[in-house]
């Protein structure tokens, strides 16, 4: 056994496990004579009628991530791959109003997505066009994955036994489907869907006949005429909960994980499953993201961050630790949350390269970065980092890298470029969301001689300018001028009057970073102001 097997066995990050408990679940199959046979298979599923999101970049993240603990805890033992698989079946149900000549699209609603014309001209369709999105937007994090189309898949034959199967076992589906439904909705309802010969579109209609000797299913077509449709070949697709479990059977997935709004509904795909013969995977559901105000994040609402926003002020790095920690709380997702999720990847990543072997598994850059984190790292936190934009108000990142220099002579833009990277972050970031709300305010008397202490002893300062050295500076003016008791109001003070907000990082950094001299005249301004 590996070093970092034995360490997998124990860790307890979330990856780890559920890595052990597909483990389990594996060996159990293993002894009851249905032992794996091809790669263990990690899926993600992709709706398609809108672009990708950042419940789709989450998604796929922490599969990922389970998936690299899986492969720590094995060493090597199973084949792994991550399949991601788009809805492009579905019948259009809407038209997206964000599509090029939307109303051309209307004559297409109920159609599977890959049988509506692309409104981009781009791709042979419009579920096509989603599905090169999805796999641009994929790649361009880096990830490793198979895409499948779930047209292709009921076209090509991979779903072809299981829609057998399934025909063969209707009864049995139906007598799990419908208790789920209310009494106009069992009186129609099928798990099958066929599409319609004459129309093309998907119909949500009862079967008249099955017939799973041939093979076939017989329905009222929209012409009111009876057709005979064989199951295979693409002719029909399945209800979206029965299709849950019969892809689960059909691809042989092993782990899925899925939102708290599908979590009532999973004992239903894993019955599917049973019912067509297989073993449900391993699942994990994790909570859904919540906007400043508490409500569930909605791409209808269009109320939370999507990752491009993200990727606006910050590193995609920063994004993966949010969807790294606490995947099973709720959690506020707005843009207040960039700058801590920032600092939070750089002190991990700061950390690692001193931690004991099983202190780096438990650190979240070893998942970010499937076990392999770079070395890089920056001497600068992204809080400061704004407080330095703040103070410099600068056209350019040049302007910055002459107090950063300062601040850490042997830091290039070349020899840090994440620094570098964090910097224009920074700009972006307090342009867009600091500088609209800031609110300065005048000191009261104590805080006025207290700023005015602080100045001139910055004024003839001729210490060590070192961030803990200033800091220790900055703690005795407050104590010196009566916040002894509470030294707390003395850096709100300090934020407040110099920066027009209510907490920074630590000043004595700030003043390390900005200069000794240049901090003394903000104040001084700042004073002449009130």
């Amino acid at each position: 056994m590996s070093d970092l097997q034995s360490l997998a066995e124990n860790a307890k990050a979330w990856p780890f496990e559920q890595a052990r408990a597909l483990l389990k679940r594996l060996k159990v199959m293993e002894k009851r004579g249905k032992p794996k046979q091809g790669p263990v298979v990690f899926e993600t599923g992709y709706g398609p009628s809108g672009l990708p999101h950042i419940g789709t970049f989450g998604e796929v993240v922490r599969t990922t991530m389970v998936k690299t603990a899986f492969e720590a805890l094995t060493s090597g033992d199973y084949e792994t791959k991550l399949i991601c698989i788009s809805d492009d079946m579905d019948g259009m149900r809407k038209v997206p109003p964000t599509v090029p000549n939307p109303e051309a699209l209307e004559p297409y609603m109920q159609m599977p997505l890959t049988a509506v014309p692309d409104p981009f001209g781009t791709h042979d369709s419009y579920g096509a066009h989603m599905g090169a999105r999805l796999c641009a937007f994929l790649d361009s994090f880096g990830f490793e994955y198979e895409f499948l189309s779930a047209t292709d898949c009921y076209k090509d034959g991979t779903f072809d036994p299981m829609l057998l199967r399934a025909l063969e076992k209707f009864d049995d589906i139906m007598k799990v489907m419908l208790p789920t439904l209310g009494a106009e909705r069992q009186a129609t309802y099928s798990p099958f869907l066929p599409i319609s010969p004459t129309t093309g579109r998907v119909l949500y209609v009862p079967m008249k006949d099955t017939n799973a000797k041939d093979g076939t299913v017989t329905f009222e077509d929209e012409d009111g005429s009876d057709v005979t449709l064989s199951v295979t070949g693409g002719n029909v697709k399945l209800q979206w909960k029965p299709d849950f479990g019969m892809r689960w059977a059909a691809l042989g997935v092993d782990f899925e994980m899925f939102g708290k709004d599908h979590q009532d509904n999973a004992p239903i795909y894993s019955k599917i499953t049973r019912i067509l013969g297989c073993e449900p995977p391993q699942q994990y559901v994790y909570e859904l993201f919540l906007d400043e105000h508490g409500q569930k994040i909605s791409k209808t609402k269009g109320n939370g961050i999507a990752v491009e926003d993200w990727l606006k002020y910050a590193t995609p790095e920063s994004l993966s630790l949010f969807q790294f920690q606490k995947p099973r709380a709720a959690k506020k997702l707005y843009f207040d949350v960039i700058p801590k999720a920032v600092d939070e990847y750089l002190t991990f990543l700061e950390k690692f390269p001193d931690e004991e072997p099983k202190r780096q598994i438990e650190n979240p850059v070893w998942h970010i970065h499937g076990g392999k984190p770079p070395t890089e790292t920056s001497p600068i936190s992204f809080a400061l980092l704004l407080n330095l934009v703040g103070a410099v108000l600068p056209e350019d990142r040049s302007q910055l890298w002459g107090y950063i220099s300062r601040y850490a002579p042997d830091a290039t833009p070349e020899s840090q470029p994440l620094l570098d990277t964090l910097a224009g972050y920074a700009m972006a970031y307090y342009r867009d969301f600091i500088e609209p709300t800031k609110t300065y305010r005048g000191p009261t008397e104590q805080e006025y001689a207290a700023l005015s202490d602080l100045a001139g002893r910055l004024r003839s300062y001729d210490g060590e300018i070192t961030p803990a050295d200033l800091q220790t500076l900055v703690f005795s003016v407050g104590k010196d001028n009566g916040f002894a008791d509470n030294i707390r109001d003395w850096f709100t003070a300090l934020y407040e009057v110099l920066f027009g907000q209510s907490q920074g990082p630590r000043f004595g950094g700030f003043i390390a970073l900005y200069g000794v001299e240049n901090t003394a005249k903000m104040i001084e301004t700042a004073l002449d102001r009130a």
